[in-house]
């Protein structure tokens, strides 16, 4: 009898307790007023909901909804943390100037898990500045203009060629083999074609689902990633330490890390400097050629945007001394005026990153709430993007819209580059790519993007599960 008494307690006592947590779990604590929302289930919240596929032109409906719900700003849970959500431009201006005060940058454990403890994303204050100049040494305005905006041009015009020559390729494939095979030569003078190596190959399995449900068992997308993640880093590895032990100078990146690495007053060591050619052959490879597989795309299925980078190009080629010549700094930054606002509506609409979190690690009072510490805060850029209040109707392309604008800067509202201290240290750099693309693609080619905006959706990044098929003939040759 005591026993059957002392079980009844047991379970009552059990009961009473996880009733109490789920309690604190949909409640929880806040020394002012929490944003309204809701908590989801506990430990998994609403994690689910936002890694749903939804169409390419449309703000997530785990946002949408909530914000018709709640409002601008709101609380939920996403892979088990407290996450306040901000679509609002002045709670977001308020946070990024908050950074390394009252927040500090922030990604899920599953995503630094693929992407490294010890990457340029982990880090803060000094650090992060330390690590922000190794890479302007190579995305920096001096070289972009001395050395990458040439290599570029031979790059892509040599890739377009080929491209041509296949007549139907598809364009995210091959978009994104072109800059990779730009990145690995530029980073550590790598050549898939001339290695039995395949770092491509496991790279592109870690890009899949590196922003896939973080399940980590045999058959999903996060495993795989983690699985070329694995291969990838021991590939870079293998080349660092061969390199180091030949001494061999090859005038790359690789270079400029390894002596750093030996300096005595680094902050670099080995682990941390193969862990930033990972993080910089993601940065290079997936965020641009995403984007820069959009441009054909969107240029295609607005004839009068075609025809207005025809004259402003056109223009161009007429003012040189010699038609055939490469593109000069002058013309990049002098010329290219419609170009720039392409460029600026390319990302607006690509939303390439779907949201940027920050830790709050001290209360932070805003619009009269306050965001406990613990708590994360997740920035929507499409959210702002897409918001017919912020754009004109707003799922158009309509370079136009950046007339008289800033075409060279974050704000408020135009996110596509990040925002606050943690603005990509490499924007210039993909703007470039994207300029020098779309002048030989539009003054040297003829091409049809096969398929509409089914072809992608996003899953919250933005994927092509099929492909998108591009037909593609030279005007005239390179």
């Amino acid at each position: 009898m005591m026993m059957w008494f002392f079980i009844l307690c047991l379970t009552a006592l059990l009961a009473v307790g996880i009733s109490h947590w789920v309690y604190m779990w949909l409640n929880p604590k806040c020394n002012g007023k929490l944003p309204p929302g809701s908590m989801g289930f506990p430990i998994i919240g609403e994690t689910l909901q936002f890694f749903a596929p939804h169409p390419f032109h449309s703000i997530p409906p785990f946002i949408r909804n909530r914000m018709e719900k709640y409002g601008a700003v709101f609380r939920t849970s996403l892979v088990g943390k407290k996450v306040i959500v901000s679509t609002d431009p002045e709670v977001n201006t308020y946070i990024f100037q908050q950074e390394d005060r009252s927040v500090l940058l922030w990604y899920t454990e599953s995503f630094m898990k693929v992407l490294g403890k010890k990457s340029l994303l982990t880090h803060h204050g000094e650090i992060h500045k330390y690590l922000k100049n190794l890479i302007l040494h190579l995305v920096g305005p001096e070289n972009l203009k001395a050395n990458v905006m040439n290599e570029l041009d031979a790059v892509i015009c040599r890739h377009l060629q080929a491209w041509a020559r296949y007549g139907t390729v598809d364009l995210k494939e091959v978009t994104s083999n072109m800059l990779f095979d730009y990145a690995a030569k530029q980073l550590m003078s790598y050549d898939e074609s001339k290695t039995p190596l395949k770092l491509a190959e496991n790279f592109k399995a870690f890009i899949y689902g590196l922003l896939s449900f973080p399940l980590n068992i045999p058959g999903t997308a996060y495993h795989a990633c983690l699985q070329g993640r694995k291969n990838a880093t021991k590939i870079i590895r293998d080349i660092y330490n061969d390199r180091k032990a030949s001494k061999i100078h090859r005038g790359d990146f690789l270079d400029h890390l390894l002596e750093e690495v030996e300096s005595e007053k680094s902050i670099l060591n080995e682990s941390s400097a193969i862990d930033l050619v990972l993080i910089l052959l993601f940065a290079y490879h997936e965020t641009t050629s995403t984007t820069l597989t959009l441009v054909p795309k969107f240029i295609s299925d607005h004839p009068n945007v075609l025809a207005e980078l025809t004259k402003e190009h056109t223009e161009i080629l007429k003012n040189r001394d010699d038609e055939t010549s490469e593109i000069t700094w002058q013309e990049y930054k002098s010329s290219m005026t419609f170009t720039h606002m392409v460029i600026n509506e390319t990302v607006r609409l690509a939303n390439i990153v779907p949201a940027i979190f920050r830790k709050v690690v001290k209360d932070v009072e805003v619009k009269g709430y306050t965001i406990p510490e613990g708590w994360l805060v997740m920035v929507a850029p499409n959210a702002l993007h897409l918001n017919p209040d912020v754009y004109t109707d707003p799922h158009t392309f309509n370079p136009w819209r950046w007339e008289g604008k800033e075409l060279h800067a974050g704000s408020k509202t135009f996110m596509a580059f990040g925002g606050g201290v943690r603005l990509c240290v490499g924007a210039d750099f993909a703007k470039l790519q994207m300029a020098i693309f779309i002048h030989h693609l539009v003054t040297k080619y003829r091409w049809k993007v096969n398929g509409g905006d089914e072809k992608m959706i996003r899953r919250p990044g933005l994927v092509f599960p099929n492909g998108l098929p591009i037909e593609i003939s030279e005007k005239d040759k390179c």
